[in-house]
């Protein structure tokens, strides 16, 4: 029998047993957002008051991590359940359901229980946007207004300028138009439990939103992220060529060579303090649309009886570690906000200092909804953490980009492992912005050896030549 069948008749038993009184789903998805927010502090001039009201309504992770970092393999592993490594889902380029036809998703799971399964925005990415076995409806906006953007006429054309303020409303731009819908859906009354989802496609590139989020931010008062100078002098080649190329694993364009990089694009141009105060500009904006949809469900009646979380898909540069975007291990990348509120059954108002997954996500929720348990999912439920955050929990958290390339997260080390055996090792206790990569000290081999145990034994070899990227010479491990 196929799991989805199992599944359904396990969950038909569960719901004839327990009824129809279950918690709903308020299921937050934000696109490239780091800790830039204000309850975690991750930059001095992050505006995000309604984000931060929700951390204050239940359990916040200062130290939640993707599976990749990459917007496809990150969602399709947390959606899913099965890890990059297990799934071979390493690029935007993969499809859902051909790598993984049998998969029960999470929005399945749900549906097989009884739930209405409806969402829009971005979920899945790409490829994989719309999943038919996932949702009863899923919401397509209809095409935005044109907006009259203020790009900075004396700039030369050679510089990486996806920022502007815009001259429109937020009911104009793509996720005001889902958060809209995403009222209108909490202001009706339901027959059945919900599962909704709200994905966010913003902070994501271009950062072009109105006027008055980037009032919010005066440009004069801009602090830029932390550097230091050589930083990636003790980086192996190939976190090298992640840093200063886009790398996707999928095959789609495989390594895409900038002569100049990203980082001394910006530099250059001197667009370093308006690239910071376009993505901040950009998280308010989101953060605007999502106060609309908490306020609306605190006006609904299913404010007393609904499950809320949020979270990023992973983290993003702008600078460090002369870096820009995602596309690498490092802490920035891969780092996002994870929240989870509930009425009833978890702390309030508490940050959890505890290293955790996305791919957590799933079994988290279908335990704090009293779903039935599935079998073979690569998280573990935090309902545990929620219920007491400082509780001990010795669970490393693994993240992959691209095939047989890993990082390893305790909450005082990060272990990164290449494909072709390059090595980075950082402290966190006393280098939390990674500059010192300690993997060639001799002393920290037994540190090293013991974070290896947590490496992927599983590792999917991807699919078609384009795929099978071997490392050039100047690709090789390059010593500290």
């Amino acid at each position: 029998m196929k799991p989805f069948l199992i599944t359904l008749l396990s969950s038909f038993l569960f719901l004839t047993a327990q009824g129809k009184d279950q918690p709903n789903v308020l299921f937050i998805a934000v696109d490239d957002l780091r800790d830039w927010v204000g309850h975690l502090g991750g930059h001095p001039n992050a505006k995000t008051p309604n984000i931060d009201r929700l951390a204050k309504r239940g359990v916040s992770f200062a130290h939640a991590y993707c599976s990749a970092p990459l917007c496809n393999p990150s969602r399709i592993s947390l959606l899913t359940g099965i890890a990059p490594s297990r799934s071979g889902v390493y690029g935007n380029g993969e499809r859902l359901r051909d790598k993984l036809p049998d998969a029960v998703t999470l929005m399945q799971h749900f549906r097989a229980s009884g739930y209405s399964t409806r969402g829009g925005g971005k979920i899945f990415h790409g490829t994989s946007a719309y999943d038919k076995d996932s949702w009863d409806f899923y919401f397509k906006p209809s095409g935005s207004k044109k907006h009259h953007t203020k790009h900075d006429t004396s700039l030369p054309k050679s510089a990486w300028v996806p920022w502007a303020p815009l001259d429109c409303g937020d009911a104009d731009i793509f996720d005001g138009k889902v958060a809209s819908w995403i009222v209108s859906e909490l202001e009706k009354s339901q027959s059945k439990p919900f599962f909704l989802a709200y994905g966010l496609t913003k902070p994501h590139l271009t950062w072009e939103v109105p006027q008055k989020y980037f009032d919010l931010h005066p440009i004069d008062g801009i602090e830029l992220p932390p550097i230091t100078e050589g930083d990636l002098d003790d980086v192996p080649g190939f976190g090298k060529k992640l840093a200063r190329e886009v790398y996707d694993p999928s095959g789609e364009r495989n390594f895409a060579v900038k002569p100049a990089g990203d980082h001394a694009n910006v530099i250059a141009n001197r667009q370093w303090s308006k690239a910071v105060q376009a993505y901040l500009a950009t998280i308010s904006f989101a953060d605007a649309q999502i106060g609309r949809v908490l306020d609306a469900l605190d006006r609904s009646r299913h404010a007393d009886n609904t499950i809320i979380v949020l979270w990023g898909d992973h983290g993003w540069h702008l600078g460090e570690k002369e870096h820009w975007r995602k596309h690498a291990l490092w802490d920035v990348s891969t780092r996002t906000p994870l929240i989870f509120s509930a009425p009833k059954g978890i702390a309030k108002n508490k940050l959890c200092q505890r290293p955790v997954s996305l791919i957590d996500i799933y079994p988290t929720l279908i335990d704090l909804c009293g779903l039935p348990e599935r079998k073979g999912l690569d998280g573990q439920s935090l309902k545990p953490l929620l219920e007491n955050p400082k509780k001990e929990w010795d669970r490393p958290v693994v993240m992959t980009y691209g095939f047989n390339n890993h990082a390893i997260q305790t909450e005082r080390w990060r272990y990164i492992q290449y494909h072709d055996g390059g090595q980075e090792l950082y402290d966190h206790d006393r280098d939390p912005n990674e500059w010192t990569n300690l993997a060639s000290i001799p002393e920290y081999a037994p540190v090293m050896a013991k974070l290896a145990k947590s490496l992927p034994t599983t590792n999917v070899e991807p699919v078609g030549e384009r795929n099978n990227y071997k490392p050039t010479v100047s690709d090789k491990t390059s010593k500290p």
